[in-house]
């Protein structure tokens, strides 16, 4: 009996529940390779979840890659009614699930909350040719097949979106564009400091330490404002009409209780008001952009269908 209780105690968290509750320890789900930005924003707020008291045990984050997401995805759909699994997602798993054949929809899981929003960027190696973002377009709409744009999501991700999208308004017929898909940005780095790739669209703050170091340089950036700390223009600046945000959530498996559901809900909202969560939002150019349950889940079934009918209009698969 004394064993049985030492192994429970040890599994058991305690944040967001009710006196006397004891469920076991959560674990998230991070549905690429380590190192890109769903990885980075787990492990962060699972770390910030700790120090700020939000719960009083480690939240366990682990990665499991493949297909853009699907592959998490269909795994978190199969853990009906588990309360203690969540997911990071973003939308990147709302492209991969449009894109891939047969794959579930985000809309199946069970929603709990969008956390923050983030600009994105276009970026090239130190020893790049191009100083400005103008310099990169004009050579990738002079030769769009020899010009190799990568990103850290598959078609219908954000980087791909987004990569389409300032083709689309330079003038380059987005079929045309040479993507190469890498899953997450713990595959995109080598590939674009080796020169297989001449740029890339990713977040800044997963290659914050190769910018500071003057490795990468950061052309422009996609949102309405220019980012602290980044000597880079927008893209509307730049003469480009492209305003683009990506963002990230937290999605939970299908059938769980409301009890579970609301438990997870109020230990990211407890995340979201703390300083500390607050100050890296601010330090890593984020925008807090928390929005939870039903109201996320509507969010979700509007991303799921602007994203089908942007590849439609775009004549991509």
């Amino acid at each position: 009996m004394r064993l049985f209780t030492l192994l429970l105690s040890g599994v058991l968290v305690l944040a967001g529940c009710a006196a006397g509750e004891q469920p076991a320890r959560l674990r998230i789900m991070v549905p690429n390779v380590a190192g890109g930005g769903y990885d980075v924003t787990a492990r962060t707020a699972a770390a910030i979840a700790q120090r700020a008291g939000v719960v009083d045990r480690p939240i366990a984050v682990f990665n499991v890659d493949g297909d853009g997401g699907a592959v998490a995805l269909r795994r978190l759909l199969a853990e009906r009614g588990n309360g203690e699994l969540a997911m990071m997602m973003g939308l990147g798993v709302v492209g991969a699930t449009v894109t891939s054949p047969g794959a579930d929809q985000v809309t199946a899981a069970t929603p709990i909350a969008r956390l923050m929003e983030e600009s994105q960027a276009v970026l090239v190696p130190a020893g790049s040719p191009h100083r400005g973002i103008g310099e990169l377009v004009s050579a990738w709409r002079a030769d769009p097949a020899g010009t190799t744009i990568g990103g850290g999501s598959a078609t219908g991700g954000p980087d791909h979106l987004m990569a389409m999208r300032l083709a689309e308004t330079a003038g380059i017929d987005p079929t045309q564009v040479r993507y190469r898909t890498f899953d997450g940005g713990g595959e995109l780095l080598p590939a674009l400091l080796d020169g297989r790739l001449d740029a890339a669209v990713s977040s800044v703050v997963e290659f914050a330490a190769q910018i500071s170091s003057g490795q990468l340089r950061v052309l422009a950036v996609s949102g309405s404002a220019r980012l602290a700390g980044v000597d880079a223009p927008t893209l509307t600046e730049a003469g480009f009409a492209v305003v683009f945000a990506n963002w990230r959530g937290v999605l939970a498996p299908p059938g769980i209780s409301a009890a579970d559901r609301d438990r997870l809900v109020d230990l990211l909202r407890r995340l979201e008001e703390s300083p500390e969560w607050n100050a890296t939002v601010q330090r890593s150019g984020w925008a807090n952009a928390f929005l939870a349950g039903d109201q996320f889940g509507a969010f979700l079934a509007e991303q799921d269908r602007d994203v089908r009918a942007t590849l439609t209009r775009l004549g991509l698969p």
